[in-house]
């Protein structure tokens, strides 16, 4: 009986079919003539009512569902959800499909409504789109369902609680390889590059053509054979890479839902599988405050999935980060010349002069690419026709902001460090374009 009442709901038709009785009966207090028509059509509402009870009631479970999804989610990608629905009923019904999503959505009216027929399966599809990293618990699924007469709705719940891990951006990551496998990376702005080797790493010997290198001329091949002979050299394939992520305050803005901090995770690993396919070694270092994290560059198979579970626990921190303490870790963990690609952001150039001089003291011994982000929203206020005098100052603070930004990245290189000014959003098609631009000149 517990079980009946907790199930057991009236429906909207059923309120409104008790108050046009009532409104009959009120009525016939002054026309008796409807008191009769009041009356039966009283008793034809409890008969109905009856009825639609015994017809949702006299099967047990006569509806069945199932929710069907990956193991993992893919941070800030749309995530596919299927609830799959059978009508056990001899009639058809109508649905309305609760599904109890993690809090983290924020999402408190969802609902899916539909109709079966007799016997009918159907799957129900819908999108999630998370915007962090972490476990997401999903509840119960609930179905409520309706016969023809609409009198009464009879809830199915269904055992369905589940936790998902959120992962950094495998979605965009796996895009990356179906572009290049169809060779059509340059739709998404990656442009491939010819790279000429200049290493140490020798090839052969081949006869000199016009466009060689002369300073690889072989004097002792040239003696012996008569003619012009150049050494051959291929391109160096165990170079050390790391993305290195700064997990301070000034990676908790928000655009479009992710931290910067996502989106630098996100990018980290679509570019580690680019280096990792290039044949060199990736490695990761995350650091925030007096904490410093390295995962050791390695160009073995189960790298890129080391990666994607260490990017998966990182947090961003309140503190601002310590990139001398930084400095001194590397000097100390890397002992080999390799790429830095440090993802940070700097507001101002105040904030970048209090850092340059550890950054100068780590390219030094590595080949250091700031990588920092351009504020989107400042972007549209220098974009946006203005009239009033309030919005006019508004403007010239904005160009203010972007100004600094763009002497930030000259203020870098008059030091020698390398830079990159990106949207969130071009992100990691703007790094693997850098990588492969480096690549190609052969400084990494």
């Amino acid at each position: 009986m517990i079980q009946f009442y907790k199930s057991f709901f009236l429906s909207m038709r059923f309120y409104l079919s008790l108050g046009v009785v009532i409104a009959l009966y009120v009525t016939a207090f002054f026309v008796p003539v409807f008191f009769h028509v009041a009356s039966t059509a009283l008793v034809v509402c409890a008969a109905l009512l009856l009825l639609d009870v015994s017809l949702l009631y006299l099967a047990r479970r006569a509806v069945q569902a199932e929710r069907r999804m990956s193991d993992r989610f893919s941070n800030g990608d749309e995530n596919e959800v299927e609830l799959h629905v059978r009508n056990g009923y001899t009639f058809p019904v109508s649905l309305n499909i609760l599904d109890e999503l993690p809090f983290q959505f924020q999402q408190r009216n969802f609902s899916l409504k539909g109709h079966l027929k007799t016997r009918e399966e159907k799957t129900f599809k819908y999108k999630l789109r998370p915007v962090e990293r972490g476990e997401y618990h999903f509840g119960q699924l609930h179905v409520y369902v309706r016969s023809a007469f609409g009198l009464v709705t009879r809830r199915y719940s269904v055992a369905a609680e589940k936790m998902v891990k959120v992962y950094p951006s495998f979605i965009q990551l796996r895009n990356y390889e179906l572009f290049s496998i169809k060779h059509k990376l340059s739709e998404m702005g990656v442009h491939r590059k010819r790279v000429i080797g200049h290493s140490m790493e020798f090839d052969h010997i081949k006869e000199y053509i016009r466009g060689d290198d002369v300073r690889t001329l072989n004097w002792k091949a040239t003696a012996r054979r008569g003619t012009l002979m150049v050494n051959n050299f291929t391109e160096e394939r165990s170079q050390q890479v790391y993305c290195v992520i700064d997990k301070g305050r000034n990676m908790k803005m928000p655009f479009d839902g992710l931290t910067l901090l996502d989106y630098a995770i996100n990018a980290s690993l679509v570019f580690s599988n680019v280096a990792l396919g290039k044949g060199d070694k990736a490695g990761l270092v995350t650091f925030t405050g007096k904490q410093t994290e390295v995962l050791p560059a390695s160009n073995k198979k189960v790298q890129l999935n080391k990666i994607l579970e260490q990017l998966y626990g990182q947090t961003t921190a309140w503190t601002e980060s310590d990139v001398e303490r930084l400095g001194v870790h590397l000097r100390a963990s890397l002992s080999q010349r390799s790429l830095l690609m440090l993802f940070t952001n700097f507001e101002s150039i105040t904030g970048l002069q209090r850092q340059l001089p550890f950054l100068r003291q780590i390219a030094k011994y590595h080949l250091l690419l700031v990588v920092f982000f351009e504020n989107t929203e400042i972007k549209k206020l220098n974009e946006t026709q203005v009239k009033e005098v309030e919005e006019i100052y508004i403007q010239v603070i904005a160009q203010k902001f972007a100004h600094e930004k763009k002497q930030i990245v000259r203020e870098l290189a008059q030091y020698g460090i390398m830079s990159l000014l990106t949207t969130p959003e071009h992100l990691t098609v703007d790094v693997v374009n850098k990588y492969l631009e480096l690549k190609s000149r052969m400084m990494a």
